[in-house]
């Protein structure tokens, strides 16, 4: 669900900020807001996630169900450093021949969109989590687009190709696998050693007994025992 999150930021970020002209006014806003609700679903979700697996580690019982799912221990490690210094590293340097090669500035976008998007393809197999690795899949496409768009005369709209589509990409999936996270079954929770007990014994289970009742072995050795003082 972290990775989920994290996704969703950056989408919220790429809409809110490529949303501009030549789209209309009215769909710039519209785009903005949805973004933001958007975002503010995911990280609704993503605490709602964390108090489930806080409440069930509290509770020292296992559920029948999935558990929900928390950071695993060693998810911002070595590895997750290494892809996030090779995306700086990538973004930067990047924007920075671009603008050597003189590139329109619309080329910019493109180039962010792929390398986010190797980015999150990146980490899926760090994170072991296939979620964030379909997005990603799809950043990197809508980068290579754009990149492209960017040498034609509709290269004003790599913004809208490059940007708003990536950040819906990246919202639309933490809202997807989100949801299917949260509205997981989480289970029945099993009766109690005790009460289990106390159920076999009234139902006259044969490996339950009183716990005042005396073993049938014990008490033969004891009358046998009586017999022999006798």
């Amino acid at each position: 669900m972290t990775g989920l999150l994290i996704g969703a930021v950056f989408g919220a970020v790429f809409v809110i900020v490529n949303a501009q002209s030549p789209l209309p006014a009215v769909a710039v806003t519209v785009l903005r807001v949805a973004a933001v609700l958007a975002a503010a679903g995911v990280l609704a979700m993503w605490f709602t996630t964390a108090r489930r697996e806080r409440s069930a580690r509290t509770d020292g019982s296992a559920l029948a169900g999935p558990a929900p799912e928390g950071p695993r221990p060693g998810m911002f490690g070595r590895g997750y450093l290494v892809v996030v210094a090779a995306e700086v590293i990538l973004l930067f340097g990047g924007l920075r021949v671009l603008a050597m090669w003189e590139r329109p500035v619309e080329t910019n976008v493109a180039w962010v969109a792929l390398v986010v998007g190797v980015h999150f393809v990146a980490l899926a197999p760090i994170w072991k989590d296939r979620s964030i690795a379909v997005p990603g899949v799809l950043l990197t496409l809508l980068g290579a687009a754009g990149l492209v768009l960017a040498s034609t005369p509709a290269a004003g709209w790599v913004p809208l190709v490059s940007g708003v589509l990536s950040g819906v990409v990246l919202l639309a999936g933490g809202l997807t696998f989100g949801l299917r996270t949260v509205t997981a079954p989480a289970g029945v929770r099993p009766p109690k050693a005790g009460r289990a007990e106390a159920t076999r014994a009234e139902a006259g289970h044969p490996g339950a007994r009183h716990p005042g009742a005396r073993h049938p072995k014990a008490g033969r050795a004891e009358v046998s025992g009586r017999s022999g003082v006798a």
